[in-house]
């Protein structure tokens, strides 16, 4: 019985999660730095995922939110959403699978930034690769923009997405917990 409701209380929380993602990228704003670039909160609740329920989860709620936030609030393309579930998730694979090895601070701290690390590295091949592709863009134009804008953008971007997930989770794990019937 316990069993089940942990199960129910986990889906239940990923539900919550993927939904807080998809309004919070009703939230986005141009970054004064990047103004071709928008900043938004939507990765909080997949990082949050992430580190509750280990990586897995936190790619199910990167590809439910993506998929809603591009296809049915209309917040984005299908290249948008290809570029969104490979930033984040490649966020999710890296944090989730270093955090879940050691539950601390410490280790939050070291996943958050490897995690922040890999997406903006990951980002700079993604945008040199499909930036060309979808949009037309020379290869010489997109690999002009990475060390100028798309590297530190997405260092930006991850690194504050990081910073916040850190100062709320352990909060957010105790409601959780709770939920749970744990504490």
């Amino acid at each position: 019985m316990n069993e089940k409701r942990n199960n129910n209380v986990k889906l239940a929380t990923l539900a919550m999660l993927t939904a807080i993602s998809c309004v919070l990228v009703f939230l986005s704003f141009p970054f004064p730095p990047f103004p071709a670039f928008k900043y938004e909160l939507a990765d909080v609740p997949v990082l949050i995922a992430t580190f509750a329920y280990g990586p897995l989860a936190g790619i199910i709620v990167t590809g439910i939110a993506s998929f809603v936030q591009a296809f049915i609030l209309g917040q984005d393309t299908w290249v948008g959403f290809l570029m969104h579930v490979i930033a984040t998730g490649i966020f999710a694979i890296v944090a989730g699978n270093i955090y879940r090895l050691h539950r601390t601070r410490k280790a939050a701290i070291i996943a958050l930034v490897c995690g922040t690390i890999s997406m903006a590295v990951v980002m700079c091949i993604a945008n040199y690769i499909i930036d060309p592709l979808f949009y037309g863009m020379q290869k010489e134009a997109v690999a002009a923009m990475i060390l100028p804008m798309i590297l530190p953008f997405n260092l930006s971007k991850a690194g504050i997405n990081s910073i916040i997930t850190f100062f709320i989770y352990k909060r957010i794990s105790n409601l959780i917990h709770k939920a749970e019937g744990r504490n």
